[in-house]
């Protein structure tokens, strides 16, 4: 069985390559895809075979895709060009055969208001009319989304435009867990699973982050206008911060809140809780 996994140069694509090492996957049934495979060399040198993927190249991907059996797509990050460029990923899946397709996407994609869902929902309904067979990995927000800005939250307190809306965070390596459990076992094809871990708000984020390093930590809520401005001041670019403001507001509406139990039932465990993750990062 020959597994792709693309955007392996990314946080995300390395752990489900990982992920489908420590399952029992050989490393020669995994094909690594990345922009620059000197990033990848280590795999290499593991058995994983590395091949050069761009999915703006759809030459790249036809070649990339060769003998693939399943493929695993990390949605790419450059927004505006994502639905464009899988188009790119769906021409040479079909080309190369495969069998499933396991995209990673956002949650609650076809009802969401959030401006990152609305590209992902429209790459869901591309893939879709293909007629492959496909798993769609709806993540909620990663938890190190938060526990990488601990430093900045004990300086500054934590601040967004969440108001009192709950998400459903988990690790990367909980998603990318499930990826590889989605592609390795039967009884995928066609589902769609809103994954996420235990809900929080960032205001019980602030109190367990003073609970465990007994500094007081605050949450201040702002409009979104005020919080894409106070992004802007930190140096993110203005049109993410306006993406990152947006999602935060619809954080508020809950549409980072998954209902259920999918990722749990996919890494057949609990995912890693807000707490825990924080007292790896401190």
């Amino acid at each position: 069985m020959s597994i792709v996994v693309t955007g392996v140069t990314g946080h995300l694509g390395r752990l489900v390559v990982e992920s489908l090492l420590s399952r029992g996957v050989p490393a020669d049934d995994i094909v690594a895809l990345g922009r620059d495979t000197t990033k990848l060399a280590d795999l290499a040198e593991r058995g994983v075979t590395v091949r050069h993927g761009d999915y703006n190249d759809p030459a790249s991907l036809r070649t990339a895709f060769a003998g693939a059996e399943k493929l695993v797509y990390v949605s790419g990050n450059e927004l505006g060009r994502r639905v464009a460029q899988s188009r790119n990923v769906i021409d040479a899946a079909k080309e190369a055969g495969v069998g499933l397709i396991a995209y990673t996407s956002a949650p609650k994609a076809d009802r969401s208001g959030l401006i990152l869902a609305k590209e992902h929902y429209a790459i869901e309904q591309e893939i879709a009319a293909s007629g492959l067979p496909y798993v769609f990995l709806r993540n909620s927000w990663y938890l190190e989304n938060y526990t990488d800005q601990v430093p900045t939250y004990l300086q500054y307190g934590v601040a967004g435009a969440a108001e009192d809306g709950r998400v459903s965070a988990a690790t990367r390596a909980d998603f990318a867990e499930a990826a590889a459990v989605v592609v390795t076992t039967d009884g995928h094809a066609n589902q769609v699973y809103e994954l996420g871990g235990a809900p929080f708000t960032l205001t019980e984020l602030a109190e367990e982050l003073s609970r465990q390093t007994g500094q007081a930590v605050t949450y201040t809520d702002l409009s979104e206008e005020k919080y894409a401005e106070v992004l802007v001041g930190a140096g993110v670019p203005a049109d993410f911060a306006a993406v990152l403001a947006d999602s935060d507001r619809g954080l508020a509406r809950g549409e980072l809140e998954v209902e259920g139990d999918d990722l749990a039932r996919l890494i057949g465990r609990p995912p890693v809780t807000l707490a825990e993750a924080l007292r790896t990062a401190l």
